[in-house]
């Protein structure tokens, strides 16, 4: 996504990418980004969480004023409230073969 952010900016149009991933994001440099501390697909905090949510869109929407240099990384002050993991694979059932 932050290549897609920075092909859009190329043609004039503004972008802030909210990342769960904060290596990948400092590698590919999109114009700004904010990392969140987040589980993987959970970008703008638990289901239901009308506050978080909003605050952090606020706070990503912000970055497109206050950010003067581009590939800036802000981090967001949140915890996740419980530790978490990636585990690729981890939770898929494998596939036994009866021959």
């Amino acid at each position: 996504m932050g290549l897609v952010c920075r092909l859009l900016e190329e043609r004039g149009i503004a972008t802030t990418y909210v990342a769960t991933g904060r290596d990948l994001t400092a590698l590919v440099k999109p114009p700004r980004a904010l990392f969140v501390n987040h589980p993987m697909g959970n970008n703008f905090g638990r289901p239901g969480d009308v506050k978080m949510q909003a605050d952090i869109l606020r706070t990503a929407l912000g970055l497109v004023h206050s950010v003067e240099e581009g590939g800036a990384l802000v981090d967001y002050p949140s915890d996740w409230g419980e530790p978490f993991e990636f585990r690729p694979g981890g939770n898929r059932v494998e596939a036994v073969s009866a021959g």
